[in-house]
């Protein structure tokens, strides 16, 4: 294989590509990148941990010989890195050795073969639509904050995703952790319809979030089966990335969606999060508890530390029943206070032991749920 390539374009692909490799690994091929030059001009770089592979294309200078080899990912993608900026980068394989030449710099890199690199078998992915990437980014960002990273619970670590007819056809995203629970709904995209219900896991969420930036003014398409999903960015010639789902089963989390909290607590989403910021100073791996003490029209955070001594804040808020003290988990709060780009946030609240229904307002696509502390 012999091809050269702009400095800048293998910089950018190899970024995308090398975040899924791990850096230890067990098995020596799963630590390289394939490449593979083809004589249209093309190359494919593909990098894969055997549960997740990302793969793109991008377009060579000139390919002088076609052909395929693998590379350790972290090492080429270190020297792309620091090589000169507006270079061409020239690679050719042969024999076991990658050579690598830009300006006057050398490199030989160690190779093994193509034929021992894995694929994900795909399958048939029989169900297939479209989304906006903004809107899937957001999806993404409105709730894997909450995503379990507790292994033993391994059908929680991930986003849960699934169509529901409820006043009408819906796909919602959902993820929690037993502790808070953050759920994104919008309207059944065309070609979702009888969609399995697929758990994606963290990883698969984080690289495709990072994908995403860098073109959020297209649209992503998602083709999937029970066991696999993919997502194809920036059409022909973009970014793929196949990933294995969970194979578990998420719970019923509609249950604890409360339906019947009748207090209602109003007050400035930014102010509030900082509030619980300045508070929750004093607060020790022990004592992350905030609490908050509802009056009419004001509450009232606080944190005691036997360590740290104690803090209190008073915040203006809109409230009408009646007097209650209620604990939350600092960090917690403040994770989906950060997911709140309004005026206003609505807390719907019972007692101080029930779950309680955090949101914009009624029409607001996320809602969020978090379970109280015992303060």
């Amino acid at each position: 294989m012999k091809a050269t390539i702009e400095r800048a374009t293998i910089l950018r692909c190899l970024s995308h590509v090398q975040s899924v490799v791990e850096r230890r690994n067990t098995i020596p091929i799963l630590s390289n990148v394939l490449i593979e030059a083809s004589e249209s001009g093309t190359l494919k770089v593909m990098a894969t941990d055997l549960d997740l592979q990302v793969v793109e294309n991008m377009s060579a200078a000139s390919v002088e010989v076609p052909g395929a080899v693998t590379v350790s990912a972290h090492l080429l993608f270190d020297i792309a890195r620091k090589l000169p900026d507006g270079s061409q980068v020239s690679l050719e394989a042969a024999e076991g050795r990658m050579a690598i030449k830009a300006g006057r710099s050398r490199f030989s890199l160690p190779t093994l073969p193509r034929d021992d690199f894995p694929v994900i078998a795909e399958g048939d992915l029989p169900t297939s639509f479209e989304l906006p990437a903004k809107t899937l980014a957001e999806i993404i960002d409105r709730t894997r904050f909450a995503i379990s990273t507790e292994e033993t619970r391994y059908y929680l670590n991930g986003i849960f995703l699934h169509v529901t007819d409820d006043d009408q056809p819906v796909l919602k995203a959902a993820a929690t952790d037993g502790h808070r629970l953050a759920r994104f709904t919008l309207d059944r995209p065309e070609g979702a319809a009888g969609m399995p219900d697929v758990i994606v896991p963290r990883k698969a969420v984080a690289e495709l979030r990072k994908l995403i930036e860098e073109s959020l003014d297209g649209n992503v398409q998602i083709d999937l089966s029970a066991s696999k999903i993919r997502f194809t960015l920036g059409g022909e010639g973009g970014v793929v990335l196949t990933s294995k789902l969970i194979d578990g089963t998420f719970p019923d989390y509609s249950r604890v969606i409360p339906t019947g909290n009748d207090k209602l607590l109003k007050l400035d989403p930014r102010s509030f999060y900082e509030a619980v910021d300045r508070v929750a100073t004093i607060a020790t791996e022990k004592t992350r508890a905030v609490k908050m003490g509802l009056d009419r029209d004001r509450v009232t955070l606080s944190v005691t530390s036997p360590d740290n001594g104690t803090a209190a804040e008073e915040l203006a808020a809109e409230y009408g029943a009646e007097n209650l003290e209620i604990g939350f988990n600092a960090n917690y709060l403040k994770d989906i206070l950060s997911q709140m780009d309004s005026d206003a946030v609505e807390l719907h609240l019972a007692d101080a032991g029930a779950p309680t229904l955090i949101r914009k307002n009624d029409k607001a696509p996320a809602l969020y749920v978090l379970m109280p502390m015992r303060v």
